[in-house]
């Protein structure tokens, strides 16, 4: 079997770390006697400086090609003028689309060598973290209508949140199975006492559970949310809600495991074909530097053989692999306590190709 996956390595540290992802990806399919192919293409500002959109339609149709998307990280101070018709962040949003990824997924794991990194105390912890953020990716407000408006003679500006029955219907389906193959928890996070798009979102949700009996499905308005998120955050398994909750909960559940350069995440479809990326962004302040961290691509590469490639031993086996290097004691600078020596990039990819 010979998979073709299209890597869009993006802006800052995207070149740096997925170059390390791809040799743990050739190492993994090499011993368990797969083929891969890879070609790259071209997403965010990188693409914008050479064909001056930030999703040519030649990446799409290489991303619809493929078996799996691998995206290393979009955007930079080069281009961040927020009041800019073409931004990087608008080919990250457009791919999703494009490939009809409505659902990510983003775990939150403290691994055991890394448990002084988080920031919450051992009582809170207790005898580990191991979560999951199933966020609806295609919806809601970052996708709704916008615009510039006029109110009482002053400038105004607005955008729309809102959510049709298929669209939740599709994400808490995933939610469920995924809690079905864990521990059976879900909780769904709306708005629900004050948004009119929480409460269809809820109505659906539960109408869905029905299909679903073995799972046990709870509800948290998403203030509160976050607020159990670092009061109690074992309390959680499987957390499903919209766009913009997602974005933001997943970031903050990111931080309790102690650093965002961790954690990968999967944009999945109704089909095998998914884009992997790390939840972090380009860092561009320290691209070109050596010293990113490229662990959050590599689990990245473990969740696509995972999700799109169905080799599962080729994911535990990467998994496995992290956890022998962090173990051993080495540790990117992100992940460093202060007076800690630290490996760079390149030695963290060495390191856990050694591992496997």
């Amino acid at each position: 079997m010979t998979y073709k996956i299209t890597v869009l390595s993006g802006d800052g540290i995207g070149p740096e770390i997925t170059e390390q992802a791809l040799l743990v990806l050739d190492a993994v399919a090499k011993r368990y006697g797969f083929a891969v192919e890879t070609a790259e293409a071209l997403l965010g500002g990188v693409a914008i400086d050479k064909t001056g959109t930030p999703l040519p339609r030649e990446t799409i149709d290489a991303c619809l090609g493929s078996h799996a998307v691998l995206l290393g990280a979009v955007g930079g101070p080069k281009w961040d003028n927020p009041s800019g018709t073409v931004r990087p962040e608008q080919g990250l949003l457009g791919i999703r689309a494009a490939l009809e990824l409505f659902a990510n997924l983003r775990p939150a794991i403290v691994y055991p060598a890394l448990r002084s990194a988080s920031p919450l105390r051992d009582e809170i912890l207790g005898d580990g973290l191991d979560l999951l953020v199933v966020r609806e990716l295609t919806g809601g407000i970052y996708f709704g209508k916008r615009g510039r408006s006029q109110v009482d003679g002053h400038p105004a500006a607005f955008d729309t949140e809102e959510y049709s029955v298929p669209e939740i219907e599709r994400i808490a389906r995933v939610a469920f199975r995924l809690a079905g193959k864990r521990g059976n928890r879900l909780c769904s996070v709306d708005k629900a006492n004050v948004l009119e798009s929480s409460r269809l979102w809820r109505e659906t949700v539960l109408r869905v559970a029905e299909d679903y009996p073995e799972v046990e499905l709870s509800h948290m308005y998403v203030d509160n949310a976050a607020m159990q998120l670092v009061r109690a955050p074992r309390q959680f398994d499987v957390i499903v809600t919209n766009n913009i909750f997602g974005d933001i909960l997943s970031d903050e559940a990111s931080q309790i495991t102690g650093s965002i350069g961790m954690l990968p995440s999967a944009s999945l479809g109704a089909t095998s074909l998914g884009l992997y990326e790390p939840i972090h962004g380009s860092a561009p302040d320290i691209a070109g530097k050596g010293i990113a961290n490229p662990i959050a691509t590599i689990l990245s590469v473990a969740m696509m053989f995972r999700y799109s490639l169905e080799q599962p031993e080729a994911a535990v086996a990467i998994e496995a692999a992290v956890n022998k290097v962090l173990d051993s004691g080495a540790r990117t600078a992100d992940l460093a306590v202060p007076g800690e020596p630290t490996v760079g990039t390149g030695e963290m990819g060495r390191l856990i190709l050694e591992a496997l």
